[in-house]
């Protein structure tokens, strides 16, 4: 087996740096921005791209996506201990929202996200923003902007930390997957 990749904090402040790039040319006339980081590793990825577009002149909202009572395996997956409601600075209807999140693998958590940001309202348009795309949809979605692609395999987990206090911490690993406990089953 080959040596998982790993990537250093530079790499993963670079990746940060094309996405918010990408955003702040896309969206340099767009008047109701809102930047929304899906719970729990799409917060501090958002908090990031917010402060680079506002020091590209955007004015973003920033907020946060809690996915947990929309997802399909809730049961397998309960709500983490370090759970983040849904905040939300400003009305969804007619914004538009970036979604961010640190990894993008099956799209079931985009799925959640999606449900929790319309049981808010309408917004104009819905794009994602994704730190690192590592393969394995289950369900149609692509990422709008992306920082790093890996092809990581069905045994393995990528995992990202971004270190609220000191980003020279981050890091991005990929290691092997610990097996899922089997959801209960329904009556």
């Amino acid at each position: 087996m080959a040596t998982p990749p790993q990537h250093d904090a530079q790499s993963i402040h670079q990746a940060i740096d094309r996405v918010a790039s990408a955003i702040a040319t896309r969206h340099a006339g767009t008047e109701r921005l809102l930047i929304l980081g899906i719970a729990n590793g799409g917060i501090e990825f958002a908090r990031r791209l917010a402060a680079r577009l506002k020091q590209a002149g955007l004015k973003p909202g920033t907020g946060t996506l809690d996915t947990s009572f929309h997802r399909d395996d809730i049961g397998a997956n309960p709500i983490p201990k370090e759970h983040a409601p849904t905040l939300i600075p400003h009305d969804v209807n007619g914004a538009t929202v970036i979604l961010a999140d640190d990894v993008l693998h099956s799209g079931r958590t985009l799925k959640a996200a999606l449900d929790e940001l319309f049981d808010h309202g309408r917004p104009t348009a819905v794009e994602l923003a994704i730190l690192v795309d590592r393969g394995g949809r289950l369900l149609p979605f692509a990422a709008t902007y992306c920082g790093l692609t890996l092809a990581a395999g069905p045994t393995e987990k990528v995992r990202v930390r971004l270190d609220p206090a000191d980003p020279k911490k981050d890091t991005l690993v990929t290691e092997p997957a610990k097996k899922a406990k089997p959801a209960p089953a329904r009556p």
